[in-house]
């Protein structure tokens, strides 16, 4: 059997009417133990109030009931450690901001079953991996695509998951990336005041605002819907404009699945080598050169980076915040751009 912490605590004045509220309400900070977690261990009858077993989430509880929980210590992940080699930009026994690489899948999936920043965390951690949602994995807060490099932060600890998970779902981590696209958004660009769900804010920032959902009929992408779907936000602003080109600085105020590369695409700014919603653009040899063509026609990905990375440290309170240079790709196709 595996080894049980025993977590025991007295439901304080005025509960939630539900069992599992009042629960994640009035269970000690230091268990970190998230809403869901506790709904699995309810479900488990890991959970006892005033001594008995009690598995109805929805069942009520008075003051003053004493409850325990009884915790399994953290199993094994069922994923296999890597020694993929990993560029470390922070770590601490909380968390650990990594500077992916292009290429690289975050987790583990029917395409991508190994080889994952997920396989080389478990290695690269080690026994520092105290469990999130009861196994020894790393918790994944964020994820970006395979073929997008840059930063992105991933708990070791349920305490940090939490943490973290709840600052990305209010939108109060920073996000900035760099991306290469088509085109160079214009305030002045009569088509773009056209262009359903997109503004400009004040400093000519272009705003793009739509639902998110599938693909009706392409289940692998996303596409722009006013009707149904996810809430999205994305800002951009042009950094460095060139004829038909621009670099762009992109903020997230949500996180959808492919977001920045959706919604670009929507504006009728699709990013140089995006080989899904990139369509069959392609740069003027007589405009940018024979090299920007070249590059640009072989770039073999999405020209996007997740430069940088803000968030408060779940555990220290202390604000932190992250930079990534330019990876050699898109700085190689920025320097023909430029001439």
């Amino acid at each position: 059997m595996a080894d049980l912490s025993i977590i025991r605590f007295t439901i304080a004045e005025d509960p939630p009417a539900r069992l599992d509220k009042a629960l994640a309400r009035d269970v000690p900070e230091e268990a970190a133990l998230s809403r869901s977690r506790i709904a699995k261990l309810l479900a488990e009858g890991a959970v006892t109030v005033e001594g008995a077993v009690a598995t109805d989430a929805k069942a009520a509880v008075a003051a003053g009931a004493v409850v325990e929980i009884a915790v399994p210590q953290a199993a094994e992940s069922h994923m296999e450690p890597e020694a993929i080699p990993l560029e470390v930009v922070w770590e601490d026994d909380d968390l650990i901001v990594i500077d992916k690489p292009a290429g690289m899948v975050v987790h583990p999936a029917p395409g991508s079953p190994d080889g994952t920043l997920v396989n080389a965390l478990i290695h690269h951690c080690g026994d520092s991996l105290s469990g999130v949602g009861g196994a020894k994995r790393p918790g994944i807060v964020h994820r970006i695509d395979k073929d997008t490099s840059g930063l992105l932060v991933v708990a070791k600890t349920d305490r940090a998951h939490q943490g973290l998970a709840i600052q990305f779902e209010k939108h109060s981590a920073e996000r900035h990336y760099f991306a290469l696209c088509h085109g160079v958004p214009d305030p002045n660009d009569p088509r773009l005041r056209g262009v359903k769900g997109a503004s400009f804010e004040t400093g000519s920032v272009l705003k793009i605002q739509t639902l998110l959902g599938r693909h009706r009929t392409d289940r692998q992408r996303q596409a722009v819907s006013f009707e149904q779907g996810r809430h999205a936000v994305t800002r951009a602003k042009v950094i460095e404009a060139f004829a038909g080109a621009a670099l762009v600085e992109c903020r997230l105020e949500t996180g959808r699945t492919h977001q920045i590369r959706v919604h670009m695409a929507h504006a009728g700014h699709a990013l140089i080598g995006d080989p899904v919603y990139g369509g069959r653009r392609k740069l003027s040899e007589k405009t940018h050169g024979a090299r920007a063509v070249t590059l640009a026609a072989n770039f073999g990905r999405q020209a996007l980076h997740a430069a940088s990375l803000g968030f408060t440290h779940p555990a220290t309170g202390e604000k932190l915040r992250f930079d990534s240079p330019m990876p050699p790709d898109m700085a190689e196709l920025l320097s023909a751009l430029r001439g």
